[in-house]
């Protein structure tokens, strides 16, 4: 039962990772003069386009601005939720009374 709550709780963890770098990929999609083939910014690009994506699909742009990182971060968000909500549930089941 620990593994499992360790488990959810790494994933958990990650996904706050994966949500910093993505935060930092938005911030950088401001400026449009970087070179995008620096070694850094490819692998953050490499890392978050294809996440970003899937959401680009669903939401058109609006007036040049793209607001599916928003519905990607709260996608992002609630399954970090879940994760960490599932690891207190086995936790406290693990618990005797």
């Amino acid at each position: 039962m620990d593994l499992l709550v360790n488990l959810f709780q790494v994933l958990a963890q990650t996904l706050q990772i994966y949500s910093l770098v993505l935060i930092v990929r938005v911030l950088l999609s401001w400026f449009p003069n970087l070179d995008w083939s620096n070694p850094v910014l490819s692998t953050v690009s490499s890392i978050t386009d294809p996440y970003l994506n899937a959401f680009r699909g669903l939401i058109p742009p609006l007036g040049g601005i793209d607001l599916s990182a928003i519905l990607a971060f709260v996608a992002l968000n609630l399954l970090q939720q879940l994760l960490l909500n599932a690891s207190f549930a086995f936790y406290a089941e693990a618990l005797p009374y």
